[in-house]
Formats: structure tokens, sequence, C-alpha cells
């Protein structure tokens, strides 16, 4: 049979056509298309950064596995105890450093609010290590522990620390409560038990708030004082319940003045 140049350009195109529908419809390994979701694998795409540990591809909200980093509008304080929102440089860091650009993040398979938890990278720079680094943000303990590539998270925090970058450049800020493996066990052993300190009501006789506020300072707040109950226990924030003013006082805290 004789072919013409039509018919070998249409044959060639098809073949081309057919190849990319199977590599991105689920060929083994294969990445899935922008901002698709249909389980663990390779998003890609330009990423649009939200903050200092969550960004966007396509249609897919994306948190960074293993860092915590601060809220837009949270304050962080310097040496001499000004406060500064470290959450508006955090992101903004992050943005400078990965926003726009092409990102590809693997899907680790868990999920956190709707968002896929995944590792992401620009191809040169893990955006995790990147933001730890220049004290961006937090290791993330109870998580980081579960994966092989993040276990060294910790140590970047602390090298982040001991420099006094970013958010570690004044008094350091608690990490949060979500954030700490659970009872001192391995991120990998969930707790069975549910203890006071971490309910958002209080247990049994257990009535005392311990509270964080955006500076960082550890006040609880005792039944019958003036902000007692406009505070809301956010274990997930590091807030927690106490048994005792003993109990708050040996875990840092102080009593409110009000």
């Amino acid at each position: 049979m004789v072919w013409g140049r039509a018919s070998v350009a249409a044959a060639v195109g098809l073949g081309i056509g057919l190849w990319a529908g199977a590599h991105w419809l689920g060929g083994a390994g294969a990445p899935v298309a922008a901002g698709a979701l249909p389980g663990p694998g390779v998003i890609a795409g330009q990423a649009e950064v939200w903050d200092g540990d969550t960004l966007r591809i396509g249609s897919t909200r994306i948190r960074i596995q293993g860092i915590d980093a601060p809220e837009l509008g949270d304050l962080c304080q310097r040496p001499d105890g000004s406060g500064w929102d470290c959450g508006a440089w955090s992101a903004q860091l992050a943005r400078e450093r990965f926003g726009g650009r092409w990102i590809e993040c693997q899907d680790l398979g868990e999920r956190s609010y709707d968002r896929v938890v995944a590792r992401c990278s620009d191809g040169a720079e893990d955006f995790a290590e990147v933001m730890l680094r220049a004290g961006a943000a937090w290791a993330c303990e109870r998580y980081a522990l579960r994966h092989p590539h993040s276990q060294g998270y910790m140590a970047l925090e602390a090298a982040a620390a001991t420099r006094g970058k970013g958010i570690f450049a004044g008094p350091r800020p608690p990490r949060a409560g979500f954030c700490q493996p659970v009872d001192g066990r391995s991120a990998a052993a969930p707790a069975e038990d549910v203890t006071a300190a971490a309910t958002t009501a209080a247990v049994g006789d257990c009535t005392i708030k311990g509270n964080i506020n955006r500076a960082g300072e550890r006040i609880y707040h005792m039944p019958g004082q003036a902000h007692y109950d406009a505070v809301v226990i956010r274990p997930e924030f590091g807030q927690r319940w106490f048994c005792s003013e003993a109990e708050a006082q040996a875990a840092g805290w102080r009593r409110s003045r009000r």
C-alpha cells in the first residue's frame, strides 16, 4: 500500500494521541494530569501558593507534608519583645520561591481538610526543606516521622532555631499540638485514649483552660475569671485543659491577671 504524506501524518498523530491518553489516564507510575485527584500519584503543574504550607495546582489544594507554617495574621516575637506578622512573611517567602513555578507533588495518600497531603518540589529543592531552612515553618514531628523523606525535618528546624532564623528570631514560639507525637510515642502508633488535654471540652474536674495567645504566651484561665468563657480550647494549636494550677504552672503556663 502506498501512503501519502497526509495519511502518514494522520497515523502518527493518532498514535501519539493514543499513547498520551494511556500515559495520562493511569499507566503504571504515570503522573496524574494537573489538578486531578484519582488517588496516590504525582500531581504536577503551575503552583498557586496560598501560604507557607499550602498551595494549589489546578483545582487541587495541597497541604505540604511534615511541616506547619504560621497562619496569615499570626504574630511572632522579636528579641526585643515586639510582635511581627510572621504568617504573612512565611507566605510571601513561599510565593517568591515557588509561586508560578512548575511543581511536582507526590500524593502520599493522606488527606487534611479535603487537601491532598504531599511532598512537593520544583525539581531543584523540596518545598518543606526550603521553608524549614529559612525558619519559616516548624517541623511537624508527629507526621514527619511517618515517611523516610521527612525524618530529617526536625534537624532542619533545629538548625534554623540555633541560628535564630525567621520565626525563631525571638522567644521560641510553641509548636502546634497536632504536631506533637501522641503521648510521646511514635507517630505510627495513634493514641487509643482521649485525655482532657486533647479535647475541646473539659473532662471531669479538669476545667482550667490553658490558652496560647498570638504572641506565644501560655496563659491559663480559672473558672470565674474575666476571659474564661471567651477562651476556646483548640488542641491542634497546643492549647489544653489542666486539672490543677500546679499542673498548669509545671507545664509552663502562668495565671491570667484578670
